[in-house]
């Protein structure tokens, strides 16, 4: 998932590294854009036909669906194509920093509603030329996997964390909370995160140029091209990985006054950082450098 994984536990730490690294190379596998042989890559190849998945890649879709229709397509996963066309189009550590210009297409405006997912059969159909990428909300539901599945093994208290994306299980012993710098944020301040999950989504890394003109990995999907809204980060707390993901980006995408108020409208703890350095908060975030944050029970009413 061109990541770095981190695996904190203070027991059977033999198992928990082990098991929680084939887990995430197994999701690799399945969900990378950037390999042949993937289940995503097959899928995408076969777009306009219906094809047979896993049950575990028809699980991540109808999360990403609904994640889409709750953000009202601004969470997109059928970038793809437009990722390619920004010269995004191999895994960053083989990305030239610095390319002749791609060309821009014209493509549909939420693709995404037009995808044909069979839960039941374990089918799919994408519309004909769409392309998905799910490498955000993957990555937060493979960190989600892997905290169940030290759970489950009786690991805890332990915590997982990829690239951004981090979740807990249980809390360290004689402390209350695990502190979690914040190194995305100016002055990188300490959160105190006693269960659940907290998601980072960013514009200063994965940076590269096209003719001359600045691109990152966070595509607005009203414009195709990177967002440009005025926010460098935001981070979101909630009650899994998954959904602080898709959060945290749809508020980036939004942009300061509109990305605060959607993290406000869904009671979402979060952290706001603009291109210029200014820090809004929401959702009960402390403006001290420190702060103790429980997660609230999940919402069944809200996808993202």
């Amino acid at each position: 998932m061109g990541t770095e994984l981190v695996v904190l536990a203070l027991s059977e730490f033999d198992e928990a590294g082990p098991r929680v690294r084939d887990l995430f190379i197994e999701w690799d596998r399945r969900f990378s854009r950037f390999r042949a042989d993937s289940e995503l890559s097959q899928v995408n190849a076969a777009a306009g036909k219906t094809v047979l998945v896993s049950e575990a890649f028809a699980r991540v879709i109808r999360r990403a669906l609904d994640a889409a229709a709750a953000s009202d397509g601004l969470f997109d996963p059928t970038l793809a194509t437009q990722l390619v066309d920004i010269g995004y189009d191999a895994s960053f550590t083989e990305l030239p920093l610095d390319r002749p210009g791609a060309l821009a297409h014209a493509h549909p405006v939420g693709a995404w509603r037009e995808i044909a997912l069979d839960d039941v059969a374990s089918t799919i159909r994408l519309p004909a030329g769409v392309g998905l990428d799910l490498g955000g909300i993957a990555k937060g539901m493979a960190v989600d996997a892997a905290i169940a599945l030290l759970d489950s093994l009786g690991i805890r208290p332990a915590a997982v964390s990829a690239g951004g994306d981090l979740a807990v299980l249980g809390t360290p012993p004689g402390l209350d909370a695990w502190a979690i710098e914040l190194s995305e944020v100016a002055g990188e301040p300490q959160l105190g995160v006693v269960a659940g999950a907290l998601a980072t989504s960013t514009v200063a890394r994965r940076r590269w140029r096209v003719a001359g003109t600045e691109r990152h990995h966070i595509i607005d999907p009203r414009t195709n091209v990177s967002a440009e809204s005025g926010l460098r980060s935001v981070s979101v707390v909630a009650d899994d990985c998954a959904r602080a993901e898709v959060a945290a980006k749809v508020a980036l995408i939004l942009g300061p006054l509109d990305g605060r108020r959607f993290l406000a409208a869904r009671g979402l703890t979060g952290v706001l950082q603009g291109d210029d350095g200014r820090v809004e908060t929401t959702g009960g975030w402390a403006a001290t450098p420190t702060m103790r944050v429980t997660i609230p029970a999940p919402s069944v009413a809200s996808a993202t």
